[in-house]
């Protein structure tokens, strides 16, 4: 019995052995070890380029994943287009040519010629615009591959040498239409000719790309399979009812399908599977030769599921799945490894609001959105970056990241990240009214009618679209597709998305025509249907009713002297100065260049400014107010007024001094805390104009018991309570108290005043609490004009997790210590060290009370030779010791 015991087990590891050995099942890119050369300059074609014995010592280094751009700068060849005025000293193609961008690159790599069934393909995911394709001598493409916007590969399996060494070459053309930066938005517009990058011939947030991003763009990886590939697969979650993040759920079904090609001339036969939280469902597969197959598994019921939420709403729970296709020869072929959240959207139109509502598993979400074009203008894309990036829309407590129609349907490093932090994805597909027709525009080359047709080739755009919704459709957080900016797609296109496209690959989203739709945003008030953008008094987002699902209303976003110092020469760092008499600003070249957006009269209500350091620093006072009013007045008429709010927009891909809540070099500013503090969950505020003191509860939970105290604080520092009371409110709600409008007046009046709310637990501890500065009669603050300094006592230590801990305090009888900035530096230099995350910031502590800023920075490494700098309004700039435990 044991010698058959033992014989048993034998045999059950060498059958798991050669399960899990099988075919060669790898992929890795090829991203270092590129070279180039301009085309112009090389005699050689591809055919001899791509032999080995063609010398490329002389030839550059390449940047790839990169653009011609990246490589010239990586190379010196050009300076900084981010720094001072830097980009105009660039040649642009429009003038140059396409001959001057057109560039050979080259890549030699080592894989050896594949065992019997074994098969290696060639993947790009992305080249700008149109390239030929060489390796060993031998032509890939038949015909010219062409689109910015559509994955291809390569059975290169025969051409592969017999010692291992190949060489690549790859012959890349720039955009047919270059487009004139002629300063208009998209330049003349004809860059919308192609199925690209818009916003590459300039916008009124960005200066022209020179190259407009000509180049290997995107990963190219080897892969290796057995004699099936996995080629795409599509994972539905259906969460039926009206479900909460807590307790035991009932089930979910998953719903899997798996397209199969047989590279080989052989019948094969097998299994394909996939396993989902220890259960493993399959189905028996037989594929002729060189035929591919789409295989549906039965539906399976996921018991007790994990679900994923939108962030402030409950947890981003996500399950891995492994789709494996194994021969019956028990031998795996290929298999996949994904990422899924459980869960389901829906959406339906309010009639109350006049506008559509997004639904998760059944629980109606208010959006708080942002608007994000590119992480980077010159493509330079990276996981870290796109984690941080996302992470800090998390940190704003926002829920929605639009991607805007004149960038691309975003990669899925992006999407990984916004499955982590919760951020539901409305994607836009390429276009936008200004370049594609909307409205008549002198700095246009084509009139309206020609330019409602663009782009050139209708087909090119369909097979993108096709492709890229293959690319991102299985990610949780991706929840709207949209038509285009501002417009429809020409109408061959719309009704082929619409009616074909969306609903036989991804028929589970919903899909909004344009960006600002009226089945989206039901307009009854005229104009473009969005807006409005600049600085507004605060008044204007809690009691001026606008469109009721905002796609793009904004305001300001200078970042502060720090970030400045980045990217405009000392010379030029001199503030802009507004004059009240004319209503012009006189502004610096450099500031002017870099897309500065005025600030006009809100800067002098602070104080003149003295410098660029005191007009960046009174310039975050201005925004964390700006987007703090902007948030709680939309979020005070949820589902009365509203269905949510996009704020236009929330990063920048270059350093431009507008529209941003962190600079390109992912230093946050107040415009983050700002929002961090308006949109939180659970918020209790204050209306400017009716003094209505309202909470607002975007959680499925009803809160009761809740101690509400009102207090002001003079700018001594002296505590008034106003009034204290039991509070309560119900679920994903708003709800009005009382109002203390003529009480603010009064203490208001001679120099403003600060006013304390706060929500307290049955323990007496905080909910939630907010404090604003209110101006004086006149709307200056000048009380803070005259506030003494305050000696704020702070300490900071490293914790076990290897974050630091900054703990703030003011003494009795202080004055506020307010507004202050926290830090982390490099003590030497005392340079800010990036990316970190702060848990809070630009935090004002009252007279008596401690206030505690977690910083996050185990991403650069938590650094020994920090420090922590602060920098406050009336607390003045110090270097902190980091002490360690």
């Amino acid at each position: 019995m044991k010698l058959n015991k033992l014989k048993s087990i034998l045999i059950i590891f060498l059958i798991t052995l050669s399960v899990s050995a099988g075919y060669a099942q790898t992929s890795y890119e090829l991203n270092t070890g590129w070279k180039c050369a301009q085309a112009g300059g090389v005699e050689k074609n591809g055919y001899e380029l791509s032999d080995a014995k063609f010398n490329t010592a002389a030839w550059m280094p390449a940047v790839v994943p990169g653009t011609v751009l990246t490589t010239l700068l990586y190379n010196q060849k050009v300076p900084d287009p981010f720094f001072g005025m830097n980009n105009q000293k660039i040649p642009d193609i429009y003038k140059t040519g396409p001959a001057y961008y057109t560039y050979w690159f080259i890549k030699d790599f080592r894989e050896a010629a594949t065992q019997k069934g074994d098969q290696v393909y060639l993947n790009f995911r992305g080249v700008n615009y149109s390239c030929d394709i060489y390796l060993n001598g031998h032509k890939l493409n038949k015909t010219l591959q062409k689109g910015m916007f559509l994955r291809f590969n390569y059975n290169i399996t025969p051409y592969l040498t017999k010692n291992g060494n190949n060489r690549l070459a790859v012959l890349v053309y720039p955009t047919d239409v270059a487009g004139n930066p002629n300063g208009g938005q998209g330049g003349d517009g004809t860059i919308a000719r192609n199925v690209g990058l818009q916003y590459t011939a300039g916008w009124d947030w960005i200066q022209p790309v020179r190259d407009r991003n000509t180049g290997i763009w995107d990963k190219v990886t080897i892969q290796k399979t057995g004699p099936v590939q996995i080629a795409d697969t599509h994972i539905v979650t259906l969460v039926p009812g009206t479900r909460l993040p807590d307790g035991p759920q009932k089930p979910a079904l998953i719903q899997v399908s798996a397209e199969l090609k047989n590279a080989t001339a052989a019948t094969i036969a097998g299994t394909v599977k996939y396993d989902i939280a220890g259960k493993t469902i399959s189905k028996k597969v037989t594929l002729g030769p060189g035929t591919s197959q789409t295989i549906n598994f039965a539906d399976h019921k996921l018991q007790d599921p994990k679900l994923w939420w939108p962030n402030g709403y409950g947890p981003q729970n996500l399950y891995d799945v492994k789709i494996s296709f194994v021969t019956n020869s028990q031998r795996v072929s290929d298999q996949r490894v994904l990422k899924i959240g459980v869960r389901q959207l829906s959406s339906e139109f309010n009639e109350h609001t006049g506008s559509r509502q997004i639904e998760v598993n059944g629980q109606k979400i208010f959006i708080k959105g942002g608007n994000w074009i590119i992480s980077d203008e010159m493509l330079r894309l990276s996981d870290a970056r796109y984690d941080a990036e996302v992470r800090f829309h998390r940190d704003m407590n926002l829920n929605l990241i639009r991607v805007w129609g004149g960038a691309m349907i975003e990669r899925p490093e992006f999407y990984d990240a916004c499955d982590k932090y919760g951020l539901l994805v409305f994607q836009d597909l390429w276009g936008s009214g200004d370049c594609n027709g909307r409205w008549q525009d002198p700095m246009k080359l084509d009139d309206q009618w020609t330019r409602r047709k663009y782009p050139d080739d209708h087909q090119l755009f369909l097979r993108s679209a096709e492709d890229q919704i293959k690319m991102v459709r299985n990610h949780a957080s991706l929840a709207i597709w949209c038509g285009g900016n501002e417009i429809t797609p020409p109408e061959d296109i719309l009704t082929s998305l619409r009616d074909t496209i969306l609903p036989h690959l991804d028929n589970t989203r919903w899909f909004v025509d344009y960006s600002n739709s009226d089945s989206m945003s039901h307009n009854t008030f005229g104009g473009n249907g969005d807006g409005p953008y600049g600085i507004q008094p605060l008044s204007v987002f809690w009691e001026h009713r606008t469109f009721p699902f905002n796609s793009e209303v904004g305001s300001v976003g200078l970042s502060d002297y720090e970030s400045l110092k980045r990217f405009i020469p000392a010379n030029n760092l001199i503030p802009p100065v507004f004059d009240e008499a004319t209503g012009k600003t006189t502004t610096d070249s450099v500031w002017d260049y870099h897309k500065y957006i005025g600030y006009d009269t809100s800067i002098n209500k602070y104080g003149k400014a003295k410098n660029a350091e005191d007009f960046a620093f009174k310039a975050q006072l201005v925004n964390f107010d700006q987007y703090r009013g902007l948030a709680e007045g939309f979020s005070s008429h949820m589902w009365d007024w509203y269905t949510g709010f996009i704020i236009w927009k929330t990063q920048n891909p270059w350093t431009a001094m507008r529209g941003q809540m962190y600079d390109y070099y992912l230093d946050p500013n107040a415009c983050l805390y700002g929002l961090h503090n308006g949109s939180e969950p659970l918020h209790i505020m204050y209306n400017p104009v009716t003094g209505m003191v309202t909470a607002v509860n975007n959680t499925f939970k009803a809160r009761r018991s809740m101690m509400l105290v009102v207090k002001t604080y003079d700018m001594a520092g002296k505590e008034n309570l106003l009034t204290q009371v039991f509070a309560d409110i119900g679920p994903t709600t708003s709800k009005r108290y009382f109002s203390i409008k003529n009480e603010i007046d009064k203490l208001a009046a001679n120099e403003g005043v600060f006013l304390s709310l706060q929500l307290l637990d049955e323990e007496k501890k905080p909910i939630t609490e907010n404090l604003y500065w209110i101006a004086d009669r006149s709307g200056n603050y000048s009380g803070l004009q005259k506030m003494k300094q305050s000696d704020l006592l702070v300490k900071a230590r490293w914790t076990q997790a290897r974050m630091v801990e900054v703990t703030l305090e003011n003494r009795e009888n202080n004055p506020p210590a307010f507004f202050n900035r926290i830090s982390l530096v490099d003590a030497g230099t005392q340079s800010r060290l990036l990316p970190v995350f702060y848990s809070d910031n630009y935090v004002t502590v009252l007279p008596g009370k401690k206030k505690t800023i977690i910083i996050d920075c185990k991403n650069i490494g938590g650094k020994s030779n920090s420090a922590i700098a602060i920098n406050g309004w009336n607390t003045g700039q110090r270097l902190i010791p980091i002490e360690t435990n």
